[in-house]
C-alpha cells in the first residue's frame, strides 16, 4: 500500500509528466532514427540527446516551472502535431527526424515555463537546432565545392601525386572527378559546429574559447573531408568502384566522421585540460 500511494503522490507532480513525455519522445526518435539506417544520425542524436538531458537533470531545482493557458496549449500542440505527424507517415523521413528535435525541445519547454520561461533553455534549444541545419539550410546557396576542391587538390599534390585543377575538376594521370556541392563536406562541417556548441553549453570556458572552438570544429570538419575526397579521386580515377563506394556512400565516409569527431575531442581534452590545470595552480598559488 505504501509503494502504491508514493507513485500516486508522484503523478500529481508536472516534473513526473514532463519527464515521461520528455523519455517517451526521445525513445520514439531513436527508435525511428535507427530505421532508416542512418548510423551518422543516430550517433549524434544518442550523444546529444543524452547530453541535454543530462543538462536539464542537473538545473532541475532551480528551473521555473510555471506556464500559463495559452504557452500550454501552444506547446502540447506542437508535440501532438509532431506526434501525428510522425505516425502518419508512409514512409520515415529524415527532413522530420533533423529538425523533430528542436519543434518537440521547444513545444516542452513551452509546456513546461512558457513564454516567459523559454530563456532558461536557450542553449539547449539552441544545440539541437543545430542538428536541424544540414537539412534546413539552402546548400545551394552555400556552394563550398571550389574551396574543397582546391583542399583536396593540395592534398594530392602534397602526397606526391601528378594532379591539376579546373574549377571543381580535379584532374590526375588516370581520370578526372568533380566534386560536387554533395561532396563538399557541409553536412560534415554543420556536424562538427552543433559538437562545438554543445561543448561550449556543458564546459566552462573563457570568452576567446567561444571563438577558437567553433573555427577549429569547422576546419577540422573541412580538412577531413578534403582528405576523404582526395582518397576517392584516386579510387574512382584508377577503377576501384567498389571500394570508392565505401568511402563515398558506404562506412567508409562513417570512419571520416568519426575521426574528425575524435580530432575535435582531443583538441577539448586539451583545452579543458589545460584550463583547468592553470585555475588549480592559481588555487593553490593563492593558498
Amino acid at each position: 500500500m505504501k509503494v502504491s500511494h508514493l507513485t500516486v503522490s508522484q503523478l500529481k507532480y508536472p516534473h513526473f509528466w514532463l519527464l515521461a513525455i520528455g523519455a517517451s519522445f526521445i525513445a520514439i526518435h531513436l527508435t525511428l532514427t535507427w530505421k532508416v539506417d542512418n548510423p551518422g544520425l543516430l550517433a549524434i542524436s544518442f550523444l546529444f540527446w543524452a547530453a541535454i538531458s543530462s543538462l536539464i537533470w542537473e538545473k532541475r531545482r532551480s528551473l521555473n516551472l510555471e506556464s500559463d493557458i495559452f504557452s500550454s496549449f501552444f506547446g502540447l500542440s506542437l508535440i501532438a502535431l509532431l506526434l501525428i505527424k510522425t505516425i502518419s507517415l508512409t514512409s520515415l523521413s529524415s527532413f522530420l527526424l533533423y529538425i523533430s528535435p528542436a519543434i518537440f525541445a521547444l513545444g516542452l519547454a513551452l509546456l513546461a515555463s512558457g513564454f516567459k520561461g523559454l530563456k532558461q533553455y536557450r542553449g539547449e534549444l539552441l544545440v539541437l537546432s543545430s542538428i536541424s541545419l544540414p537539412k534546413v539550410l539552402p546548400f545551394s546557396l552555400i556552394n563550398i565545392s571550389l574551396w574543397t576542391a582546391k583542399c583536396a587538390s593540395l592534398i594530392l599534390w602534397y602526397t606526391g601525386f601528378e594532379v591539376a585543377r579546373n574549377g571543381v575538376i580535379i584532374r590526375l594521370p588516370t581520370g578526372t572527378v568533380e566534386v560536387n556541392p554533395g561532396c563538399s563536406g557541409l553536412k560534415l562541417i554543420f556536424e562538427m559546429l552543433s559538437l562545438a556548441l554543445l561543448f561550449l553549453l556543458m564546459f566552462p570556458h573563457k570568452g576567446n574559447q567561444k571563438i577558437i572552438v567553433p573555427i577549429i570544429a569547422v576546419t577540422l570538419g573541412f580538412i577531413v573531408n578534403g582528405i576523404r575526397v582526395a582518397l576517392m579521386a584516386v579510387l574512382v580515377t584508377q577503377g576501384h568502384k567498389q571500394a570508392f563506394d565505401y568511402w563515398h556512400e558506404g562506412d567508409g565516409s562513417l570512419i571520416f566522421a568519426l575521426t574528425a569527431v575524435l580530432l575535435f575531442g582531443l583538441f577539448c581534452w586539451f583545452t579543458l585540460g589545460r584550463s583547468e590545470l592553470r585555475n588549480k595552480d592559481a588555487t593553490e598559488s593563492s593558498k
